[in-house]
């Protein structure tokens, strides 16, 4: 299914080069809020960096991008390999030279299911993909950016993490820890001048909430009534968020974990 039927049109801003002169990674780029990611801060004037496993998935975004006047280049990546992070961020290095954002924003969904009846299999996976691959991201994408003097990382966490989550504990806990990881991360780097932050998306209509939807029929009308808005989110309404605290208009807010969930955390 997609989630159109769940979500209105949402409000599409005029880019005002938020981003311009920027070189930005993206992880997770080749889907949801990532590609859409992609293309907004493309758009806002940001040379993009696009990363996930999926390559046929990357290349088109990156030619959409190219066929829109912006820079995009795609670099293969496993989340769950911290070699390849590395090497997806070093790549970042040889393509520009520098690194002025960061946007990690991949991740995995665990089989939906109660706390004891989660496998072991899942637990190591949400650690790999969900906490340890922005431990190692961030490192090496902080060591890129004090060739600049600075830059900013944020990374997406999740509403489950702000609360019991019992349909997906372990993604919950891997990304609660992501939380303390981001605030820990943004005060040992403020004398770098690295800002890094975090968002919290509540339901987004993305392929991870229809893998959800099929193994829990009736997720996603469930999220959409709890959230006062009373539909999903678009990704690029996630994204929007994560532009703005990539930029300079975000330059004094940092070790912050941010909701967008249109309300169904308050």
């Amino acid at each position: 299914m997609t989630n159109n039927t769940h979500t209105a049109n949402p409000t599409i801003s005029t880019p005002i080069g938020l981003l311009t002169g920027k070189v930005v990674f993206i992880t997770g780029a080749g889907r949801g809020i990532g590609a859409a990611a992609a293309r907004l801060f493309a758009a806002e004037g940001a040379a993009v960096v696009l990363a996930a496993r999926a390559a046929d998935a990357l290349e088109r975004v990156v030619t959409e991008i190219r066929a829109d006047g912006g820079v995009a280049d795609a670099v293969p990546m496993d989340l769950a390999d911290p070699t390849s992070v590395r090497a997806a961020v070093d790549r970042v290095g040889t393509l520009h030279g520098r690194l002025d954002g960061a946007f990690n924003n991949g991740a995995a969904i665990q089989r939906p299911g109660p706390l004891d009846t989660t496998s072991d299999e899942d637990i190591d996976q949400q650690f790999a993909v969900n906490f340890r691959s922005h431990w190692t991201a961030m490192n090496a994408e902080a060591a890129l950016m004090r060739r600049v003097g600075g830059g900013a990382i944020v990374n997406t966490s999740s509403i489950g993490s702000r609360r019991a989550n019992p349909a997906l504990p372990a993604y919950g806990a891997m990304k609660r820890a992501l939380n303390s990881l981001t605030e820990t991360a943004a005060v040992s780097w403020a004398g770098d001048r690295i800002r890094v932050n975090g968002i919290a998306p509540g339901g987004t209509a993305t392929q991870m909430i229809d893998t959800w939807e099929a193994a829990t029929p009736g997720i996603v009308e469930h999220i959409s009534t709890s959230t006062p808005f009373g539909r999903m989110a678009e990704p690029r309404e996630v994204a929007e968020v994560a532009a703005w605290l990539l930029s300079d208009r975000a330059s004094w807010v940092t070790g912050a974990i941010v909701p967008v969930d249109g309300g169904a955390g308050a």
